[in-house]
């Protein structure tokens, strides 16, 4: 652990539309987020402290905020990404306070900084760091010479790793052609075509967990997605979510047990002038009701 001392003296305002001096927020939630945008925008120095390894509080993990009903993350992605830019603003997160010093104008604050044993300016958010540290023996192999692939498989990943050699941002298409195949990205298979394409297994773990498309588990050969944004969540589409897995016998992001079909919820498909609107696979029904469920199962049977 490391201490971090600041020393910064409050003044008194320069000029009528200028401030001087610091100020430090303890909290990185919604209300420490806002109030240090303010006082930024007010020429203060901002020094952001949360204990956490990021920034957003609880409003981060929320989907929809009470009484609009509003998407949580639509509300506060653009303040994130204001106070990170800001250049009157310095975040310093997975740290404590640990004691204050001085008066007001002239105090010292000392704070503690955790360690977080990855270069932060290297860090991609790929979470591979978490599948192999060795304290919580979550321990994945990822020695790729000893990765070897049943035939069936070989015969389906070799023909997309040879059409796409030497080719430029190759992954991607070998990636989406694993998915259709097999409904998901086998961890076996996404080893193999790591040493083949010489490319890094965080890099790809970092392109399948940004788009939603991918799937690191099996998923039904029907994804059904369920519309949740706002004009469609008033329509109802809860009760459609509710009633569907109970039909199925599901959780919502959850697949059968025949693997026939997988239940997700959508924020958004585009389709709010016919909400509630649900999609499953490329095809999106309007005006959906619960009666109307039973018939379009059927149609996949």
């Amino acid at each position: 652990m490391t201490e971090l001392k600041k020393k910064e003296k409050i003044g008194t305002p320069d000029t009528a539309d200028r401030q001087s001096g610091a100020v430090m927020v303890v909290g990185g939630g919604i209300a420490g987020i806002q109030s240090s945008l303010d006082l930024a925008d007010s020429g203060f120095k901002v020094y952001l402290l949360e204990r956490t390894p990021a920034i957003g509080g609880t409003m981060a993990q929320l989907d929809k905020t009470f009484p609009t009903n509003d998407c949580a993350m639509c509300v506060i992605s653009p303040k994130l990404v204001g106070s990170g830019r800001h250049l009157n603003i310095d975040l310093i997160t997975n740290a404590e306070l640990m004691g204050i010093e001085g008066d007001a104008g002239n105090f010292t604050v000392k704070v503690k900084r955790h360690p977080r044993y990855v270069d932060s300016e290297k860090c991609t958010g790929c979470g591979a760091c978490v599948q192999n540290c060795p304290v919580s023996r979550i321990i994945y192999a990822v020695e790729l010479d000893e990765v070897e692939l049943e035939r069936k498989d070989l015969d389906i990943v070799m023909p997309l790793l040879e059409d796409s050699a030497g080719t430029r941002g190759s992954l991607m298409p070998v990636l989406q052609a694993i998915d259709r195949h097999y409904g998901y990205l086998p961890k076996d298979v996404i080893r193999f075509i790591s040493g083949k394409l010489d490319v890094s297994i965080s890099e790809i773990y970092n392109i399948a967990t940004f788009y939603n498309s991918f799937s690191l588990v099996p998923k039904g050969r029907h994804r059904i997605s369920i519309c949740m944004g706002t004009t469609c969540y008033v329509k109802g589409a809860e009760k459609i979510m509710q009633k569907l897995c109970r039909d199925l016998g599901t959780e919502p992001g959850g697949t059968t047990e025949d693997l026939r079909f997988s239940v997700e919820a959508a924020r958004c498909i585009g389709c709010c002038s016919l909400a509630p609107a649900i999609m499953v696979n490329d095809r999106v029904y309007g005006r959906v009701k619960l009666s109307d469920l039973s018939g379009i199962l059927k149609e996949y049977e």
